[in-house]
């Protein structure tokens, strides 16, 4: 039996079941001229039916009819969209034809699979070419990487640079998930990747700031669906990129508001938790396959101890931080080396020579944030000969870390850098001697 309108508030649908009432998560189909879906978000205790407009469709009124389509949100999967540009559903924004009917489908509205058992078989480090990175933050295969600062600082930038660098080597699928950020930004990443011919080892989905926050907050659901299927189903090794998480969490805490329930203690919806913790766990490795994600991190104000930039980063194997404060130095990428983390940074990961280094840098590092406050009053000639050779150890290592990118060469007019990670360890051992 079909339901019937009762309200129409916003992005929020209200439908009547007399019996038969649909699932959650279940596609409804309005019976109007555009056949209307909706997603079924709850059902109240009095058998009323809460669906969200997934295309913010005007022409819903109250009093039309709507069927149970006994259908879930779905994306074409398989090699059919390597190359392609698709919204949540599969919609393609590239221009280009449909994807076939026949075509594989799969639901993107689902929880992780269990695999606790799961231990890498080894532990395969993905050269990025870019020093800081590579010596701070090791990329490697199947782990997560965070990105995190705040607007302007260079965020998506070095994603580009990472998408440029790395898919060129690694032989895996590039999947990029834009998520709420600028149209501007999603069509210069095209461009860039048409440029370097990487679009034919990569997909892409996009919902940015112009679409409404339910299609925001399940783009990442359905990047991650694409994602697994090439893991699981045709065993291939994923490289994930995905700008931008907090645009996820503020998609989700959208339509929190709207749906009128209480946020907790620190603004933010009620089930921010278990949102970010279901899709970084879908973004996993198993012994199918690898998934490894970078993935940048919006800070609200320039706050890092926002509680939800806080959750996502407990999420990272690696955090990367860019700091304003270094970008008005001019230096690129503007990572602040005090604050940047990996938990890969370890002798069984990286080898008992790059680990000490580490140790080393992150020493004079230090040394220097406390010498320079003491430079700036009295001058670097009042410091002892350790302190004073101490600290411009620490300024020429700091100078050693920038990096010219290659995606912003047409820009710019300056060729990128490109180092391997023995250019790097040599670089930094020579100016410790």
């Amino acid at each position: 039996m079909a339901g019937i309108v009762e309200s129409v508030s916003e992005l929020i649908v209200s439908v009547f079941f007399d019996e038969n009432l649909p699932k959650i998560n279940e596609l409804l189909i309005v019976q109007n001229d555009q056949k209307t879906e909706l997603i079924v978000d709850h059902i109240d205790q009095n058998g009323l039916v809460y669906g969200l407009n997934i295309r913010n469709d005007l022409t819903i009124s109250r009093g039309q009819k709507v069927k149970r389509s006994k259908k879930f949100p779905d994306i074409p999967v398989g090699e059919q969209i390597i190359g392609r540009v698709l919204g949540p559903f599969g919609d393609p924004l590239d221009g280009l034809e449909p994807i076939s009917d026949q075509v594989k489908r799969d639901n993107i509205i689902k929880l992780p699979t269990k695999n606790t058992e799961f231990v890498p078989k080894k532990t395969e480090i993905l050269e990025t070419g870019i020093k800081v990175i590579d010596f701070f933050t090791p990329f490697v295969k199947g782990r997560k990487i965070g990105i995190i600062g705040g607007a302007g600082v260079g965020k998506t930038v070095l994603t580009m640079e990472l998408i440029n660098n790395v898919a060129k080597i690694d032989k895996g699928l590039a999947m990029f998930c834009g998520m709420g950020e600028r149209i501007r930004e999603g069509h210069e990443l095209w461009e860039t990747l048409k440029d370097n011919d990487l679009l034919k080892n990569t997909s892409m989905f996009f919902a940015q700031t112009n679409e409404n926050p339910i299609q925001r907050s399940l783009i990442g659901m359905a990047a991650a669906t694409a994602a697994e299927y090439f893991r699981d189903e045709l065993s291939r090794d994923i490289l994930f990129f995905a700008d931008n998480m907090y645009r996820y969490v503020q998609a989700k805490n959208e339509l929190s508001s709207i749906l009128n329930q209480v946020p907790n203690e620190g603004g933010y919806g009620s089930t921010l938790f278990s949102d970010i913790k279901i899709l970084e766990d879908r973004l996993s490795s198993n012994d199918n396959g690898s998934i490894t994600s970078v993935q940048t991190i919006y800070i609200p104000a320039d706050d890092i101890t926002d509680p939800a930039v806080q959750l996502i980063q407990n999420e990272m194997d690696s955090v990367i931080v860019l700091s304003r404060k270094v970008a008005e130095q001019g230096i690129r990428p503007a990572v602040d080396l005090n604050l940047t983390t990996s938990s890969l940074l370890t002798p069984e990961v990286v080898g008992e020579r790059h680990y000490l280094l580490s140790i080393e840098v992150s020493s004079l590092l230090k040394k220097y944030q406390s010498l320079k406050n003491i430079v700036a009053i009295i001058g670097e000639n009042e410091l002892s000969p350790k302190d004073r050779s101490d600290f411009q150890k620490a300024l020429k290592l700091i100078n050693n870390f920038r990096h010219n990118m290659n995606v912003m060469t047409k820009l710019t007019g300056v060729k990128g850098d490109y180092f391997t990670r023995e250019q790097t360890l040599k670089s930094i051992e020579e100016i410790l001697i």
